[in-house]
This record gives structure tokens, sequence and C-alpha cells, in this order.
């Protein structure tokens, strides 16, 4: 289940802890879908949603679903701890510091984090 929430003006579809695993374009259509559906700009995904493979570059699961996202013009949020991936791969940490430096893919510690952002 989702819920549309206003941050700072901007219309955020906040996904809940609980769900089905996020492993590919098809399922990140589905939240794009309801994105747009419900007017939202930004969608924000709880980290332990996504299937183990989106934190796996050379797998392009990451790569297929924000290349979605950004291809609808919505921005996406990947939400907590991905520590323990950052950790073992040092081109995800890569990867997570060049998104965090755009305006379309952020991976935040937590939501208030998230507030901050938007506030800009």
């Amino acid at each position: 289940m989702s819920i549309l929430r206003t941050i700072h003006d901007v219309p955020v579809l906040m996904c809940a802890e609980e769900g089905a695993a996020i492993g590919g374009e098809r399922d990140a259509l589905d939240l794009i879908g309801d994105a747009g559906y419900q007017g939202a700009r930004w969608v924000v995904i709880p980290a332990g949603r996504f299937d183990a493979t989106f934190f796996q570059l050379r797998t392009r699961v990451a790569g297929d679903i924000i290349q979605k996202f950004a291809n609808y013009r919505l921005g996406i949020v990947v939400l907590g701890d991905i520590s323990r991936h950052t950790e073992a791969s040092p081109a995800l940490q890569d990867f997570v510091r060049e998104c965090n430096r755009g305006q379309q893919t952020w991976f935040l510690a937590d939501a208030e984090e998230l507030g901050e952002r938007l506030k800009k």
C-alpha cells in the first residue's frame, strides 16, 4: 500500500515497508502508474523492498528501474540503511554518491533527510 503525502509542497508517494519485492522494470512501472494516477512527483521506496539484485550493479536492475523513473520524469528515493550493500561494493558507493548529487534519484537514510532535500 502506498500513501500520497505532501512534503514542502511536493507530492510524494510513500511506499509501505511491507509488500512485494521490487526486482525489475515491471515492478517499477506499477509504481510509476500508481504515482502518476495520484499526481506524485517523487516515489519513496524503503530499501528493504528492493530485491538484492538491485544493489548488485552488474545485474543492471538498478539502472533499468531508475531509467524507467527518469523516462516518466518521476523522482525515486531509496529510503533506509543500505550500508551493508555499499560496504561490499565500491562501485555502488560511487553510484549512490553520483545519484545523490542529482535531482532525480536519491539514496537517503530517513524521512528527515528526505524533508531537507525537498525543502531546497
